[in-house]
């Protein structure tokens, strides 16, 4: 295949959410074709309605792969399944787009970076936020407040009906800090630009509806080098506060700036996938007092125009997907990223399970 000249042929393999976004970013973008749909249920024959029809329909990936023989595949399934169809469509030379997390274990996200390197292939990740402008703003803006920062964030979800279901299939893998904690742990990052060298977290069960060995709240704390505090809280479940879903604050020396959701943040909209992302507007603090410690500066709101809903944020990923194949872009960094956050997560994760501070190497 010349990518310069040859549409990318992508295989979906997987029909949820985030698999149906991503397969209409495909059907829409220049420089892609779709050239078969996987699901193990139905969900791939309502995906090929939705698209038009006409495409090739599969229940086995292994299949799938065998026949279609795609230049790439996009992996929206649940995380147990990562790490092994990634190094399948590697080993059969394709490039990749996977869903956040690379995998369900560090390990493995470990092997998938090398089956890239290997291969020679690109692997994307879905970091979402990356590819969101005002997320971009508000870490440039958290940047600028000093150091050390403090960062608090959530995302509490009050599922039921389909994401409910959902939820409980992630959590047959993975709990809510670990599947959703790597996007923030992302991003705090990002923020400090400092390694993480402490963790400490708590969970609950709040519910017998998912594996005796899961919790479906957890809350996380980072320390790190440059003294710079992170926490991170989520829950899954039709138990959890639909008012205390949003949460996204940065405080340093110099200041502070918010992400106010008025409209996403309200009530009934925590299981609604666009609040997610949303922003709508920035407020930033200055620290700034005169001589009779009252603040110089009034608080500036910054009211962004570039705001991006669900199905655009998937564009602009396949955007870059299709860039880091087309201009050979270097994907280590993203890629050691992805496998920094993760093992950050999974550090949480072990605090939750065995009630101590986790301190990383």
């Amino acid at each position: 295949m010349n990518p310069l000249t040859t549409n990318v042929k992508v295989l979906v393999v997987g029909c949820g959410n985030m698999g149906a976004s991503h397969a209409q970013a495909y059907q829409m973008l220049e420089g892609f074709e779709i050239c078969g749909i996987v699901s193990t249920g139905k969900s791939k024959e309502v995906l090929n309605e939705k698209l038009g029809g006409g495409y090739a329909l599969f229940s086995d990936y292994a299949e799938a792969l065998a026949v279609t023989q795609p230049d790439a595949v996009c992996i929206s399934t649940y995380p147990d399944t990562h790490e092994t169809f990634a190094i399948m469509a590697l080993e059969q030379g394709c490039h990749v787009f996977i869903e956040k997390p690379l995998a369900d274990t560090v390990e493995g996200s470990e092997r998938v970076v090398e089956a890239a390197r290997i291969a020679g292939k690109k692997v994307v990740v879905g970091y979402i936020l990356r590819h969101h402008p005002s997320w971009e703003k508000f870490v440039e803006i958290a940047q600028d407040m000093g150091k050390p920062l403090v960062m608090r964030m959530n995302l509490n979800q009050q599922s039921h009906g389909q994401m409910w279901t959902v939820h409980r299939n992630l959590m047959k893998s993975l709990s809510p800090i670990v599947d959703c904690g790597v996007h923030y742990i992302d991003v705090m990052c990002q923020m400090t630009r400092s390694k993480p060298v402490q963790v400490s977290a708590i969970g609950a069960r709040l519910t017998d509806d998912i594996p005796a060995t899961n919790y479906n709240y957890g809350q996380l704390q980072i320390r790190f080098e440059d003294g710079s505090v992170g926490w991170y809280e989520a829950g899954w479940g039709p138990m959890m506060s639909e008012t205390a879903f949003f949460v996204k604050d940065v405080i340093g020396p110099k200041g502070c700036v918010s992400i106010v959701a008025k409209e996403a943040g309200g009530a009934g909209k925590s299981d609604n996938v666009d609040s997610h992302t949303k922003t709508e507007s920035l407020r930033v603090h200055k620290a700034d007092l005169n001589e009779n410690d009252e603040f110089v500066y009034q608080d500036e709101w910054i009211n962004l125009t570039d705001e991006p809903d669900h199905q655009e944020l998937c564009n602009r990923e396949q955007r870059y997907f299709l860039r880091s194949i087309q201009e050979d872009l270097d994907l280590t960094d993203h890629l050691q990223d992805a496998v920094n956050s993760l093992r950050v997560a999974f550090a949480c994760d072990e605090s939750v399970r065995t009630g101590q501070v986790v301190l990383l190497p």
